[in-house]
C-alpha cells in the first residue's frame, strides 16, 4: 500500500501543490486583514492547507484516469503509471474519492458559504479534463479553475470577498493558463495529429507563446492594482516587481525553435514565483503592518 500510494504521490507530482498553496494562504491571510482587521487562526489554515491538498489532489487524479488512453499514445506521457501498467484504475479512483473527502471535510470547518461553492469547485476540477476535447479555451477554463485557489481561501477564512480578492482570481487564472499554454507546446503535433484542442494546435507554438505572454501582462497589471487596493506597502510592491521578473524571464527560456527549457520554465519557475510573492506579502503584513 505504501509503495502503491508513493507511485500515486509521484504521478500526481503531489510537491507541485507549492504552486498553489502560497496564494491560497496569501488569500486567506489578506481576506482576514483586509475585511476583519484580523489574522486567520491557525485551525483555519490548518483546514485550508487540507482543503488545497484534497482538491488538487483529487484533480490531478481524475485528470490521469481520464487522459489514460490519451497519455498512452503520447511518447512524452506514456511512461506515467496508469499507462504504464504501474496502477489500476480503481486504485487512482480510490485515491481521488479519499481526496475529495479530505476537501469536503475542510470545507465544513470553515466559513458556511464556502461549503455552499463546494459543488462549483468540484464541476470544475471535474470538467477540466474534458475540455481540451472541444475547446482550445481548455487553459483558461483550467486557470479559472486552479485560481479558486486564492478566492477559496479568501471566502474560507472571512465568509465573503470584495473587489481585491476577484483582481486576486483573474490574475491568477491568466497566470496559470499563461503557463499551461507554455506547457502545451511540448504536445503541438501530437494534438494536431490526435484532433486534441489546445491553443499551441490551435494558433501554432509562436502565436501561442505571445498568448501567454499577452495573459502574463495581465498578470502583472493584476499583482499591481491588488496592491493599489489594499493596504499592503512597498514590501509587497518589490516583492510583485521581483515575481514580474521572474514571470517574464520564463519566456525568455522558451522560444518556438527551442522549447527544451519548457521544463524548468513550467516547475522551477513558476513554484518559486508563488512563493517569493507569499514571503514578501507575508513580511509586509507582519514586520511593515505588525499584524
Amino acid at each position: 500500500m505504501i509503495r502503491k500510494i508513493r507511485i500515486i504521490l509521484e504521478m500526481i507530482k503531489f510537491e507541485h501543490t507549492i504552486f498553489a498553496l502560497p496564494f491560497a494562504f496569501m488569500g486567506a491571510i489578506l481576506g482576514a486583514v483586509v475585511m476583519e482587521q484580523r489574522l486567520p487562526s491557525w485551525a483555519e489554515i490548518g483546514w485550508v492547507t487540507l482543503a488545497m491538498v484534497g482538491a488538487r489532489s483529487a484533480a490531478m487524479c481524475l485528470n490521469r484516469l481520464i487522459d489514460a488512453a490519451i497519455d498512452l499514445r503520447n511518447p512524452r506521457t506514456s511512461n506515467r503509471a496508469i499507462p504504464a501498467g504501474l496502477l489500476k484504475s480503481a486504485e487512482v479512483l480510490l485515491f481521488t474519492v479519499v481526496s475529495f473527502v479530505l476537501l469536503f471535510i475542510a470545507a465544513a470547518n470553515l466559513a458556511p458559504l464556502a461549503m455552499k461553492l463546494l459543488p462549483i469547485a468540484v464541476v470544475l476540477l471535474v470538467l477540466y479534463s474534458y475540455t481540451k476535447r472541444f475547446t482550445w479555451l481548455c487553459h483558461v477554463f483550467l486557470g479559472l479553475t486552479i485560481g479558486l485557489s486564492p478566492l477559496g481561501g479568501w471566502v474560507a477564512v472571512t465568509g465573503g470577498f470584495n473587489m481585491a480578492a476577484w483582481v486576486f482570481y483573474v490574475t491568477i487564472a491568466l497566470w496559470i493558463a499563461g503557463f499551461d499554454i507554455v506547457y502545451a507546446t511540448q504536445d503541438y503535433e501530437f494534438d494536431r495529429k490526435e484532433g486534441l484542442n489546445s491553443i499551441p494546435a490551435r494558433f501554432g507554438v509562436a502565436k501561442a507563446l505571445w498568448i501567454a505572454r499577452s495573459f502574463h501582462m495581465v498578470t502583472a497589471v493584476g499583482f499591481i492594482t491588488l496592491f493599489i487596493l489594499t493596504d499592503l506597502s512597498w514590501v509587497y510592491l518589490l516583492g510583485t516587481l521581483l515575481a514580474i521578473v521572474m514571470l517574464f524571464y520564463q519566456h525568455w527560456l522558451v522560444r518556438p525553435n527551442d522549447l527544451s527549457r519548457v521544463q524548468l520554465s513550467f516547475f522551477g519557475m513558476n513554484g518559486t514565483l508563488s512563493v517569493v510573492l507569499f514571503l514578501f506579502a507575508i513580511i509586509d503584513l507582519m514586520v511593515v503592518h505588525k499584524w
